[in-house]
């Protein structure tokens, strides 16, 4: 048995992971999903939803291919040109890329909202505390004082001045109905998804068929070569960005992909 076979995935800091093995990446998310679970921020269905974006990313080679790059910077351009940017925070994205989201807010100027299915005070509270330990200045998703049209669970709730007010909204990791919710609600919606099939990127103005840990910091690097770029230009790359192109180059990416 080799020595990267021998890694265990019961580890006890990231640290320990040896960023030469060839699944660093994946021994890295499940490493931070399972932090997640123990610190009550990421429910135990949480670690199943990481497993399948796993296999999809395998298939993409575990790597940000041409047409996720250029979703991510429409994204970061959607981003900028917003009036009220949000980004949405579930119990995966806080224990995946906290600081990383706290560092996207910051560069396009967006509020931080914890929104969850699996919703209680203590874990919406236990989120927020842990976005603020890795950089976030506010956090909505406490005062949960609006709802989501035609939608009819937890994930509804959410804060008048955040989700529900805004114009371009970030939702990575989302289950289907509350992007449908969303996009029925006329909102501009980013998307972070491995599987570009699943209903969330099919309905989504970019689609970002991307592992979160790539896609949310080449988004804020986009944010950030383009912070001083003007209107016209930040325009003309949103015009230019092609969804549906965007899935098919995944989708193909997928379907060709090694075992």
């Amino acid at each position: 048995m080799s020595d990267y076979d021998s890694v265990s995935a019961d580890i006890e800091t990231e640290e320990e992971i040896p960023e030469e093995h060839p699944r660093y990446q994946d021994l890295l998310t499940r490493h931070r999903i399972e932090a997640g679970v123990e610190k009550g921020i990421t429910h135990l269905q949480g670690m199943h939803a990481e497993g399948r974006g796993s296999a999809f990313d395998y298939l993409l080679g575990e790597e940000t291919i041409p047409s996720a790059d250029a979703a991510e910077r429409a994204a970061a351009a959607h981003l900028l040109l917003a009036d009220r940017p949000v980004l949405s925070i579930n119990g995966n994205v806080a224990a995946l890329v906290p600081g990383e989201m706290a560092a996207l807010a910051d560069a396009v100027d967006a509020d931080l909202e914890v929104n969850l299915f699996n919703r209680t005070p203590d874990r919406i509270e236990a989120i927020a505390e842990h976005l603020r330990e890795h950089g976030a200045d506010d956090v909505k998703g406490l005062e949960a004082d609006a709802r989501i049209p035609n939608l009819d669970h937890e994930r509804s709730k959410v804060d008048a001045d955040g989700i529900y007010a805004a114009d371009v909204v970030l939702v990575p990791l989302e289950d289907g109905d509350r992007a449908e919710a969303l996009d029925e609600m006329g909102k501009t919606e980013i998307v972070i998804d491995l599987n570009p099939l699943s209903r969330s990127p099919q309905v989504a103005d970019v689609p970002v068929v991307d592992n979160i840990i790539r896609a949310v910091p080449t988004i804020t690097e986009h944010a950030r070569e383009l912070a001083d770029a003007d209107e016209a230009d930040l325009r003309a790359i949103v015009a230019d960005f092609d969804r549906e192109r965007a899935l098919e180059a995944a989708e193909e990416r997928i379907r060709s992909g090694d075992l």
